[in-house]
């Protein structure tokens, strides 16, 4: 009978301890699960933006490829060893090196894009490459910040290097 007792009494600390597992997994995983579904939702989103970058560009849109960037006197972007404040000074840069006369825009792709979200905020790391007319295919480093405002993710700040 005491082995009974003792095979009953171990068999339900089992059951528990079984019990008590599962109910953590099942909780964990719907801690998590949400979780990982905005960070991939979010970089979705994000990947959206860039895209839609990618193709103003290639279209010669400087205008639409600067909706990505949040219009703002606050917006920063560094490169070259230079600061620019604001959108306006941002697309004037552009307008200056890429669609002043005797330059071309060339066709834009990102590469290697690591996307990192977090809250309302992201950043992405990543290669873009120009390819010109001519073969060259200048290409580069870029960080970029993003805080999503309104429901929309925007480039907040940029830091580019060219090789």
């Amino acid at each position: 009978m005491k082995l009974l007792i003792k095979s009953f009494c171990a068999l339900a600390v089992c059951s528990l301890l079984l019990s008590a597992t599962y109910a953590q997994t099942q909780s964990e995983s719907k801690q998590t699960a949400p979780a990982n579904t905005k960070r991939a939702d979010d970089a979705s989103a994000i990947r959206a933006v860039l895209d839609a970058q990618v193709a103003a560009w290639n279209a010669g849109k400087l205008e639409e490829f600067m909706v990505g960037y949040w219009r703002s006197p606050k917006l920063t972007f560094f490169s070259g060893g230079r600061k620019l404040e604001g959108w306006d000074a941002t697309l004037e840069r552009y307008r200056k090196n890429y669609q002043s006369e005797g330059k071309e825009m060339g066709k834009l792709q990102f590469l290697d894009l690591d996307i990192q979200s977090f809250g309302r905020g992201a950043v992405v790391r990543g290669r873009f490459e120009l390819t010109m007319s001519d073969g060259k295919k200048p290409t580069g480093l870029f960080t970029l910040v993003l805080r999503k405002i309104k429901k929309e993710w925007k480039i907040i700040h940029d830091h580019t290097s060219t090789n």
